[in-house]
């Protein structure tokens, strides 16, 4: 059986992967890490914490659906402590980033920004899609609940860095994300990124690619939570058999 950490335990996602966790007879959850009051009921044996190091001892993967800092905190423990680590957080600062591959040095990590399989294969068509139809405009939209507090999602970045890729680009040259007052036209590489926040919206990603008399619009939309937090943990039980790198969910899945 494998031991399971949560690193987000409060949070949005916290309660589906505890729960997804505690149905799984694959699964245990060893330890869960809290910043704040927890409301959710857990097994007798789960240890609840708030000292991140005593989260990698305990586990034999930690899952986290946290905050910038909270990951932070958890690099710098694995850096002592290797110990395998499926990061879905968001909004990374580079100091961050950089952390997060520090610890693939010395321990397995399984880093995406969307944990889905339906993302997972649509980042493989957009840069198809872009690789082939290279005459088309690309603009993304993403919708996310009122709540998020980081703009563009995670997820909407990483399809365009895949759209970028179709086309041997850079994003962070080709990226515009808001367009307002006298801009003049669009460029003939521009990659737009747009977000929508409102209500109580999963999440939804739509890359159109338009061209004169025709587009293609290709989107993922998500109706439930535990459809990151499933896929997470079929990541989890994956990466417990790997050696120390830097994994995606499109590695734990074959795609």
């Amino acid at each position: 059986m494998i031991k399971v950490g949560i690193v987000g335990s409060t949070g949005r996602m916290g309660k589906h992967l505890i729960k997804n966790v505690i149905e799984d007879d694959a699964l245990a959850l060893a330890v869960v890490h809290v910043f704040d009051e927890l409301k959710e009921t857990l097994p007798k044996e789960t240890l609840v914490t708030n000292d991140m190091e005593k989260v990698v001892e305990v586990a034999d993967v930690i899952v986290d659906f946290s905050a910038p800092a909270a990951t932070e905190a958890l690099c710098e423990a694995v850096l002592k402590n290797p110990i395998p680590i499926v990061v879905a957080t968001t909004g990374f600062t580079p100091h961050q980033q950089n952390l997060l591959a520090e610890s693939a040095k010395v321990a397995p990590v399984l880093y995406s920004t969307n944990m889905s399989v339906g993302i997972a294969l649509l980042k493989q068509l957009v840069e198809d899609v872009s690789s082939k139809l290279r005459d088309f405009d690309i603009e993304i939209v993403e919708m996310h609940h009122r709540h998020k507090v980081d703009a563009p999602s995670g997820t909407a970045l990483t399809l365009a860095e895949f759209a970028a890729k179709g086309r041997d680009l850079d994003l962070d040259k080709v990226r515009v994300s808001g367009r307002d007052g006298q801009i003049g036209a669009r460029s003939k590489d521009e990659i737009a990124v747009m977000a929508l926040r409102g209500g109580d919206i999963v999440g939804r990603h739509t890359v159109g690619f338009y061209n004169d008399g025709e587009y293609i619009e290709l989107g993922h939309t998500a109706t439930s939570r535990e459809t990151f937090s499933k896929g997470a943990l079929r990541g989890a039980k994956w990466l417990v058999e790997q050696k120390p790198g830097m994994y995606s969910i499109n590695d734990a899945i074959g795609i």
